[in-house]
């Protein structure tokens, strides 16, 4: 099956979250926060104009992003919790270097 969001929603996996602290203490799943952090997996044709043209969404499939820590519907689709936001949810693409770190 294939998911296509309409217009200008987008579908986003959310990235794991350590179950370590930096000093080796496992936090229980009742413990850990969500992840404001995650993977664009599908993207809506556009934003409907008033004149009645679309504008193309910046995001694509593949970007990292961050957004809202309350952000966006949770849905489960082929046995993977997703969320469905708009695009206007997301608060940024999360850009890497050539070596894989994450800009700073």
């Amino acid at each position: 099956m294939k998911f296509r969001p309409l217009h200008d929603r987008v579908l986003v996996r959310r990235l794991e979250t350590e179950e370590k602290t930096a000093g080796g203490i496992i936090i229980p799943d009742t413990a850990q926060e969500k992840p404001s952090e995650g993977v664009i997996v599908a993207v809506g044709s556009g934003i409907h104009k008033e004149d009645g043209t679309v504008a193309p969404l910046e995001l694509k499939e593949g970007d990292n992003v961050l957004f809202g820590k309350w952000g966006g519907t949770e849905i489960k689709f082929g046995g993977e919790d997703l969320l469905i936001m708009k695009e206007s949810d997301i608060l940024g693409v999360i850009e890497t270097t050539a070596k894989g770190k994450k800009k700073k």
